[in-house]
């Protein structure tokens, strides 16, 4: 199974609206494997991502993928790999 950027982070509420999702992919603040992403980017499990979000950096690895997640069920679709705060 494979998802969409956008789809993905909305799902595992990384991002809270899939439109938000779009945009910050597309300011070039998100990464899949070392490459730039856009929201149609595919994601696959194993993937690791950089998010970048305003003061904060955080690298996770996809874990899970699925249409639809429950909130007690969104975190298990990442693990945070590392977070870090950027000046």
């Amino acid at each position: 199974m494979v998802l969409r950027l956008d789809k993905f982070l909305k799902v595992s509420r990384l991002i809270k609206r899939r439109t938000l999702a779009k945009e910050v992919a597309g300011q070039g603040r998100i990464t899949i494997n070392g490459n730039n992403a856009k929201a149609s980017s595919v994601v696959s499990v194993g993937d690791e991502l950089v998010i970048r979000f305003g003061q904060k950096v955080v690298t996770l690895e996809v874990t899970s993928l699925q249409e639809a997640a429950q909130k007690g069920e969104a975190e298990t679709l990442y693990r945070v790999i590392h977070e870090e705060k950027v000046d």
